[in-house]
């Protein structure tokens, strides 16, 4: 068959490639650019332990160590008293601590799409042409065509196409994909530099709510703090509304501002701005970001795909969009890697959008939500209506941060088309419910190697036993006692490729549950036991049923969950707004 196509040499577009190379599929990334990433270091990633994972397992784990950070701490302050502080646990290989309380990885942008090029570099299966800019789409049911101009202009012929190229993307206006939301929903001035602040290695919150009928009409004075390596720190300061100019002596004021509040003041008191000293610093890079709310109606025509900005824009409230893109990749990679391999349903490449539209529409709809109580200093009005409601504000901004509650966990696909049906199977409840990201636990593969379960993802199906007291074993003797051999017999007669895996525990499973882990880890079900017609049932389902043409099929596919099934839509069609810089992609 021919290669993937990959529109787009971003983060998203890049670990797409990566993805499927790992998987054996060809692809082939057409970038507009020379292939040189500005290096910015006010530009920069926070990875959650999730996509983190992700990137890792595609040959970037020296990367994120030697370039990223790792936080000790999160603090949220508001006004000058501590609201929350949270500890995240340290890094021990073999004891890793649940995900809630591990922290997200922070390194610069170019720096992570520059460990990306070098990975797929590698790889023979994947090319980037470079200086390749996307003219014309033609598709049908064989396949799907491009033309790219530029000096490597020509005819490309893919087996699917994906469009990773940004919050402009040619591929969605050249299928004629209506892209409403918002703009400008919030902007962020924004610096990076090297200075020392009272607390190292942790990051910062810190808010102070206008008080109605003061200076500044009651608007929310926020910034953020986030450590980088080599002392470097990038600093966010939220912009009130409009189109006001940052110029270079505003942007340093606000600088300075911070930093001699923060030296009087780590914990408590300080005196007045003009009186406390500033610690020196040196600044790196300076930018404004501004934050869009925007989300693709389809992502999904016949062959063609979108994924990361192309497909949505958001980013409030301390959410990431690159984030998200990269779950897109993810998502999007294994089973892109099963259709060519092995020919695919509609059902299978719908499930793409559905899944992934859905989770991205109800991460909007959260910070829409939340954008009216949180940014115009309606903290006030509410605090006499909901005791404690700034400290929920607080949390809630927290959450957004750190990848947790509505704003930030990973996300969950409970009606999802690759779910067994109900009834189909014999499940037992544990404490990841189906459709959820599994736990990060300590598993033994085949080779008696002891590694993490999400070290394990990305090939295929995981099938993990729940076997207390195996530890202890040689694996010369459990690999051949009790359940494994009618295990073993069970997954290699399964109709996808599929892993074994042990564990000593599972939260809320008992001795002997099977869990059904899909490549993106999420859980497809839990079954009582070994059950060899229940495992192939959830095999079939997760490849999106037995019915396949090589290849998969053509013309335009539905669209996956209906608004009825997925609600409201979270953003409304704007007149004439354009799409501005987005980090991202």
């Amino acid at each position: 068959m021919d290669p993937v196509i990959v529109v787009g040499a971003g983060p998203v577009g890049l670990c797409l490639a990566l993805s499927l190379a790992r998987r054996g599929v060809p692809s082939v990334v057409l970038d507009e650019t020379a292939g040189q990433d500005d290096t910015r270091p006010a530009r920069t990633a926070v990875l959650r332990q999730d996509t983190a994972a992700f990137v890792a397992r595609l040959g970037c784990a020296d990367t994120l160590e030697s370039e990223g950070t790792r936080w000790t701490a999160w603090r949220t302050v508001r006004r000058r008293r501590l609201v929350e502080r949270v500890t995240f646990a340290p890094r021990i290989p073999d004891e890793a601590a649940p995900a809630a309380l591990a922290s997200p990885v922070h390194l610069p942008q170019h720096a992570l799409t520059r460990a990306l090029r070098a990975a797929l570099a590698r790889e023979h299966l994947a090319q980037i042409v470079n200086g390749s800019r996307l003219a014309e789409l033609e598709q049908d049911e064989r396949g799907i065509g491009a033309q790219t101009r530029g000096a490597n202009g020509t005819w490309w012929r893919g087996s699917y196409l994906v469009g990773c190229d940004g919050p402009r993307s040619t591929v969605r206006k050249l299928l004629e994909i209506r892209f409403p939301g918002r703009t400008a929903v919030e902007r962020h001035a924004v610096a990076a530099l090297r200075t020392e602040l009272p607390w190292p290695g942790e990051g910062l919150l810190h808010r102070s709510p206008g008080r109605q009928g003061g200076a500044g009409g009651g608007a929310v004075l926020e910034v953020s703090a986030r450590p980088l390596p080599d002392g470097v720190w990038r600093l966010d300061w939220l912009l009130p509304p409009g189109r006001e100019l940052v110029t270079p002596d505003a942007l340093v004021a606000r600088i300075r501002d911070s930093l001699a509040g923060w030296a009087a003041e780590p914990d408590g008191d300080g005196g007045r701005a003009a009186d406390r000293t500033v610690p020196p610093y040196e600044l790196l890079d300076t930018g404004v970001h501004t934050v869009h709310h925007r989300l693709a109606r389809t992502w999904r025509q016949g062959r063609a795909f979108l994924a990361g900005d192309a497909a949505h824009l958001l980013g409030a409230l301390g959410t990431q969009g690159l984030d998200e893109g990269l779950r897109d990749a993810e998502n999007l990679g294994w089973k892109l890697a099963l259709a060519w391999h092995q020919g695919a349903s509609e059902t299978l490449l719908d499930s793409y959008q559905a899944e992934r539209r859905g989770a991205v529409a109800a991460r909007l709809r959260a910070a829409d939500q939340a954008l009216p109580l949180l940014r115009d200093g309606g903290a006030m009005r509410w605090r006499t209506v909901l005791p404690g409601a700034a400290r929920g504000q607080s949390a809630l901004l927290t959450d957004g941060h750190l990848g947790r509650g509505p704003l930030g966990a990973p996300p969950a696909y409970p009606r999802s088309p690759l779910a067994p049906a109900a009834g189909q199977t014999g499940a037992v409840a544990v404490d990841t419910r189906p459709g959820s990201p599994v736990l990060d636990v300590p598993v033994t593969a085949g080779d008696g190697s002891v590694v993490r379960l999400r070290d394990r993802l990305g090939h295929g199906l995981l099938v993990v036993l729940v076997a207390p007291g195996t530890g202890v074993w040689d694996r010369r003797h459990w690999q051949s006692a009790g359940l494994m051999p009618q295990l073993t017999g069970a997954v290699a007669a399964l109709p996808m490729p599929a892993e074994i895996l042990v564990t000593e525990a599972y939260p809320g499973a008992a001795a002997h549950t099977v869990l059904v882990v899909r490549p993106d880890g999420h859980l497809v079900t839990a079954l009582p036991g070994v059950r060899p017609a229940e495992l192939t049932v959830c095999a079939d389902a997760v490849r999106g049923g037995a019915a396949y043409g090589h290849g998969g099929a053509a013309g335009e596919p539905a669209a996956g969950a209906t608004d009825e099934e997925r609600g409201p839509d979270p953003t409304v069609d704007p007149v004439g707004a354009p799409v501005l810089h987005s980090e991202g992609d």
